[in-house]
């Protein structure tokens, strides 16, 4: 009996754990005394390379943009993960290689996008099975199409 009682709590036990959440980490380990250590007018891209490390990304439309980003996330079960904190340093050069500016961001700025079902709107009208299928019947012969024939 106390045999099954154990294996019962134990099984119990597992059951439960499968269930934990799970925290997550990626991206940049951003320490707050570096960031706030950087000045405009002072320090340039090597300085910051320095103090910083290489950033996560730089701008797409603009090189002189480098953008820190550490992202936080709890995960319970087979849910999608969430969000719990997120950082985002964004470090502005001039042409020189001068900081010119420097702002912080959080999970403010995350969009949500929601897709519209299962299938992709698109303009025009709306063509039955039988039109696609029997739709081009015709079409072949007239004038100015490619395939047809001058006579």
């Amino acid at each position: 009996m106390a045999k099954r009682s154990f294996a019962a709590i134990l099984g119990l036990g597992l059951a439960l754990t499968a269930c934990a959440g799970i925290r997550d980490h990626r991206g940049f380990v951003l320490d707050q005394a570096l960031a706030d250590g950087i000045q405009v007018g002072v320090d340039n891209k090597d300085s910051v390379a320095k103090t910083l490390g290489r950033p996560t990304f730089t701008g797409q439309f603009d090189p002189n943009e480098w953008y820190y980003v550490s992202r936080d996330t709890s995960t319970f079960a087979f849910r999608e993960p969430r969000v719990t904190e997120q950082k985002v340093l964004r470090v502005n050069f001039n042409q020189a290689g001068n900081v010119v500016a420097v702002s912080k961001s959080g999970k403010e700025l995350i969009a949500s996008v929601d897709p519209a079902g299962d299938k992709t709107p698109t303009l025009g009208r709306k063509k039955s099975f039988f039109n696609e299928l029997f739709g081009n019947i015709g079409t072949i012969s007239q004038p100015g199409l490619p395939g047809s024939q001058k006579q």
